[in-house]
């Protein structure tokens, strides 16, 4: 495109920028002129909106980078609307999942101060040069709808086209939004009520100082400096409230990147979060130091989280202050398209998402950029034990589950060093060790401790001497106590879990303890629900919560990151009363645990139908308290626990697990008693067409009866009692037993029908192209429809793999040896 003036060609190049500056070469010299324009299309990734300054004629653009309309059938908004804004400020690694997690420093409430009109400068003139670090001045469009988009945009007032349009304050508003900021910061609150944010990672010691600072600095910056950010800021969306200056939440938070390889950005950033709860906004303003090493709203990167309202629907949408001078690093700075498509879908789910998380948020107990750094350390000195796990369990998630737990102890060990004024390193007894790689880890990275489980596994033999691993079966006695260890560690303990804050409160008063539950086990036997309201792992979690109360513990919950649907730990550091009162607990533990099983009288046990849930290992159905109870301090202590405590047991009818793993998957069970469940189940898929006992033939394609489909349900109510009793002590049950009987029958989504073997023949030859066909198997066993199905098997003899009568079995094949790593 050229333009003429005088003598002189203007060139300027059209870009998907809003404004240009071009260059005049005449032949007198050089002239710089500034040209702007406006598209009269859009980009496809942003929409831009233009206003024009007022005391000039430069203009820049806000971008409207996405809107979505949110169906709020149950009522939730706009409340629902900000406890999604508290997840994306709390836990934003759930959206972004470059992000490790974001610690929120300080908090505090603030005014934006009053727009004023512009008075014009002294050196006000075409040649003027603006502050660059901000754009420039907006022109206001026409009212309507945003182009585009469903429902009207923003509605934006006439004063001097920046600020938003103004309302009557009335005390019914004010004390309205005043109700809506309380609510806001209700998901503050509710992890620590009554305590101020903790600072993240401890890099600086005065977050509330430096959020005062900076608001104060960049508030007086606004009026005369930034007009035009201050017209972004106060931009209504579901409020449009009023003209009068408001409260508004300030939040000071640091976002903090994953160290990883991958990841250019690896330092945390600060920012401030401007939540505008009457009109419906939330602002994010990143901080960077300038040249002197202050911190400086860094205005290019500025976005809002908008919610409005009109005609009875809800939208929600992406700001974006300055566009065209967008910086992307793809981790805390993603792309505008990222913020309008995947953080907004994401927003508008959870705006409507009725439940709430039932659990803290993630790694909220100990220093996240810490924890970030250690982790990433850690997985690269121990990757390489996935290479040479020995054991038949998965190496990939043993390893990292360990090295992530392993991190999360290390930070928390050496946080509480540092509270106490410390330096000797914590010593530990990781009881139910398993395979011990934690325990390994932890005696590598130099604390002392060792490890207890009933069975020796192989790779203990791979650690080395620095590593004590200890085989033998914990009963829980004054024979089983640890009166040297500092921390007592559960991971996974199973029948162990209940007792180890027991244990820890009775080895010493400086004792503290970990758990991580994931089997529910009672003191005696299984833990029996009582709770239908609750899910049944969060009522676990509760009983053990309670159990360390019992106990003496001031009991802490934390979520751990690991790659496991049971990551819930439960942590007592201290006591809830002093040394000298430890007689009188003790007393009370041993009520409490009595009390568990019934023995007081003051507990009935397990309902029946719970009890027959509870598995056969339960002896008499140990009674489970509600999870609200208390122990009665004044109730005797049965004689029986107190001869107990003395030296035996503390409770009688504990079991530790056998040394000698037991198979459970149906294998082991009676060949006739497999034969039977077969044949009871094929009868009632074939329609009571009773399969035969001993007429060996083949069917046609035409006639045979491939029987008909039923629910795993339906199947167990036409089942004996005894049968059922006996397969439910199996792991996984009927389910197990049939999917093991693959040449009979198939288990898909819960239901069971008869294998059809015409098209596991189709699927046979279709993966055999790809990895070659194997004769190994062929014919070594005896085909179950040739002996037992009414009309024979569906293939003939030649294309059956299984034997059709005893002439056509060949003996089985050896299996090869593994090689040894």
């Amino acid at each position: 495109m050229t333009l003429t003036r005088g003598s002189g060609k203007i060139q300027i190049k059209l870009s998907q920028r809003p404004q240009k500056r071009a260059q005049e070469n005449t032949s007198a010299g050089k002239a710089t002129h500034r040209v702007s324009f406006r598209f009269r299309h859009r980009p496809p990734e942003v929409r831009h909106q233009l206003r024009r300054c007022p005391s000039s004629r430069r203009r820049c653009t806000m971008a409207e980078v996405g809107r979505e309309l949110v169906s709020d059938p149950g009522g939730l908004l706009p409340g629902g609307f900000w406890a999604a804004v508290a997840v994306w400020l709390e836990r934003p690694q759930v959206a972004n999942k470059r992000l490790c997690g974001a610690r929120l420093e300080a908090r505090r409430s603030a005014t934006l101060p009053a727009a004023e009109p512009r008075r014009p400068r002294p050196s006000a003139g075409p040649d003027q040069k603006w502050d660059a670090a901000l754009c420039g001045p907006q022109e206001e469009p026409g009212p309507g709808l945003v182009e585009g988009y469903p429902g009207p945009r923003p509605e934006l007032g006439p004063e001097e086209g920046t600020a938003c349009r103004r309302h009557e304050d009335t005390q019914d508003q004010r004390q309205q939004g005043k109700e809506q900021r309380e609510a806001a910061a209700a998901p503050f609150l509710a992890e620590n009520p009554g305590q101020p944010l903790r600072p993240g990672g401890g890099e600086e010691d005065h977050p509330a100082a430096d959020l005062d600072s900076l608001w104060n600095r960049f508030s007086q910056s606004l009026v005369y400096s930034h007009p035009e950010m201050l017209s972004f800021l106060t931009c209504s969306g579901a409020g449009s409230q009023s003209e009068a200056p408001h409260e508004l939440d300030l939040v000071l938070r640091t976002v903090i990147p994953k160290k990883s390889p991958h990841c250019l950005v690896t330092a945390p950033r600060r920012e401030i979060v401007l939540q505008d709860v009457p009109n419906g906004t939330v602002t994010f303003l990143p901080l960077e130091e300038d040249d002197e090493g202050n911190l400086e709203v860094k205005t290019s990167n500025v976005y809002q989280i908008q919610l409005s309202h009109s005609q009875a629907e809800w939208f929600i949408s992406v700001l974006i202050f300055c566009p065209e001078k967008w910086q992307s690093d793809g981790v805390i700075h993603p792309r505008p398209a990222w913020l309008g498509a995947e953080l907004l879908g994401r927003l508008a789910r959870w705006c409507v998402a009725s439940r709430k998380s039932e659990f803290r948020s993630t790694l909220s107990l100990v220093s996240i950029s810490r924890y970030s750094a250690l982790y990433q350390e850690l997985k690269e000195k121990y990757r390489d034990m996935v290479k040479v796990w020995p054991e038949v369990t998965d190496p990939e998630k043993f390893v990292y589950e360990d090295v992530a737990i392993a991190a999360y102890l290390l930070i928390l060990w050496e946080e509480e060093r540092a509270e106490r004024g410390v330096s000797a390193r914590q010593s530990f007894v990781d009881l139910g060790c398993g395979n011990g790689l934690l325990a390994h880890i932890l005696c590598s990275e130099g604390h002392p401790g060792r490890g207890i489980d009933v069975r020796r596994r192989k790779i203990w033999d791979m650690y080395g001497p620095h590593t004590r691993l200890e085989e033998d079966a914990i009963r829980p006695s004054d024979q089983t106590l640890f009166p040297d260890a500092d921390w007592l560690i559960g991971n996974h303990s199973d029948e162990l879990t209940p007792w180890i804050p027991v244990i820890a409160a009775r080895s010493s008063y400086r004792c503290r303890f970990f758990v991580l539950p994931c089997c529910f086990f009672d003191f005696v036997g299984r833990y029996c629900r009582r709770q239908s309201q609750k899910t049944q792992y969060r009522e676990y979690l509760d009983f053990i919560q309670e159990v360390g109360r019992a106990c003496g513990f001031h009991v802490e919950e934390d979520c751990l990151r690991i790659p496991s649907t049971k990551r819930v730990c439960l942590i007592g550091k201290s006591r809830i009363y002093p040394p000298a009162a430890e007689a009188g607990m003790d007393e009370q533990r041993a009520q409490y645990i009595h009390s568990r099983r019934g023995l007081s009288g003051r507990e009935p046990p397990c309902p029946a139908p719970q009890a027959a849930a509870c598995s056969a290992g339960h002896p008499g159905g140990g009674g489970a308290l509600d999870t609200g109870a208390q122990c009665n301090p004044e109730a005797p202590v049965p004689e029986d626990g107190a001869e107990a405590r003395a030296g035996g047991p503390w409770v009688p009818g504990f079991h530790p697990r056998e040394k000698v793993e037991r198979v459970r998957n149906c294998a082991a069970l009676p060949r006739d008693f497999i034969d039977q469940v077969v044949l009871q189940v094929a009868n009632l898929l074939l329609g009571g067409k009773k399969p035969s006992a001993g007429s060996p033939q083949e069917g046609t394609w035409k006639t045979w009866n491939g029987g008909e489909s039923l629910s795993l349900a339906a199947v167990a109510q036409q089942l004996d009692g005894a049968t059922l009793r006996r397969l439910k002590r199996e792991c996984g049950g009927l389910q197990t037993l049939l999917r093991n009987c693959h040449q009979v029958f198939e288990v898909l989504d819960g239901r069971v029908h008869i294998r059809d073997w015409r098209r596991e023949l189709q699927r046979e030859k279709r993966s055999e192209a790809k990895r070659g066909s194997s004769s190994e198997t062929f014919k070594t066993r005896a085909c179950w429809f040739f002996t037992h199905h009414p009309d024979g098997c569906v293939l003939p003899s030649a294309s059956c793999p299984f034997a059709h009568g005893p002439q056509e079995l060949r003996p089985p094949r050896p299996p090869k040896k593994r090689q040894a790593l």
